[in-house]
């Protein structure tokens, strides 16, 4: 079975031929499965934002291919246009991109310009609404008159509202408090498992990834140095550190457990699983 997306070898180039040149992304490959959550991680400047630009056709690579089911994005102008319904991109901070006068109308914008009838955006709306935990009284509402938190799920819910094979997040958490960013994190695992969809997640913290990831992708200076299974990036401390980045918090209980002599997993990167490993240690799991 083919991926969803499949990235082979592009390359990005700013500023081409000017004294400003910059070169973005250099020969980034990978594959994204129905179904996969996939977390981007690396540096402010790695490249992590220029990449997704190019997964819905925002940006066309210098050179290399963004194949959707198997198909070039590019191979034509109508097929380059459905993309950008098929995988939603919600940028940082999305709520700053609010501009209708009722919630309703915001999360509406998509569909509408899908070409949908009245009765299957009311659908749509309704049941992103309910995906990005949007109460139904919320939405003849103003955007403007909502908090932080409500207007990223007002936005969220607007992506979602296109019903997108692949939903692509950049920072989706960034400025919220801890129980805002847990609430927003399964707001998209439910989509995620409703739709069977692929999820691609840039995020800066590792406790995000590392709790909803099923593969990392480590970026720095425009490459891909790092791909894995979070247990397997995350036992390569050093070398993540040698980039910029760090293991979640509870990698580093372990890690100096494992330092003091204690015979414990030092890949351990969620609480469940510490607590698993600690209760082991007790001498069985607790029923």
């Amino acid at each position: 079975m083919n991926p969803i997306l499949q990235i082979n070898n592009i390359s990005y180039t700013y500023s081409d031929d000017t004294p400003f040149r910059h070169e973005a992304l250099h020969d980034v490959s990978f594959a994204l499965e129905r179904g996969e959550f996939l977390g981007v991680i690396g540096r402010t400047g790695s490249g992590k934002s220029t990449l997704i630009q190019h997964l819905n056709g925002l940006l066309k690579p210098c050179s290399g291919t963004v194949l959707f089911d198997g198909k070039d994005i590019w191979s034509d102008k109508q097929f380059t246009r459905s993309i950008r319904f098929r995988v939603g991109l919600v940028f940082q901070y999305p709520e700053y991109q609010l501009f209708e006068e009722t919630v309703y109308d915001d999360i509406a914008f998509g569909p509408k310009n899908m070409g949908l009838d009245k009765a299957e955006i009311d659908r749509r709306v309704r049941r992103a609404a309910g995906f990005a935990g949007i109460p139904e009284e919320t939405l003849s509402r103003s955007p403007f008159d909502l908090s932080g938190g409500q207007k990223r799920r007002v936005a969220i819910a607007g992506v979602i509202a296109m019903e997108p094979d692949v939903l692509v997040l950049d920072e989706p958490t960034a400025g919220l408090d801890p129980l805002g960013q847990e609430m927003i994190l399964e707001n998209i695992r439910a989509y995620q498992r409703s739709q069977n969809a692929g999820v691609i997640m840039v995020s800066h913290s590792m406790e995000d990834v590392a709790a909803c990831a099923d593969r990392l992708l480590v970026m720095h200076e425009g490459c891909s140095i790092i791909t894995g299974t979070p247990q397997e990036v995350f036992s390569r401390p050093d070398a993540l550190r040698a980039v910029g980045l760090d293991v979640p918090e509870i990698t580093k209980v372990f890690l100096r457990l494992r330092e003091l002599g204690l015979d414990v997993d030092p890949s351990v990167y969620t609480v469940e699983q510490a607590k698993t490993a600690i209760l082991a240690m007790r001498g069985g799991v607790r029923k």
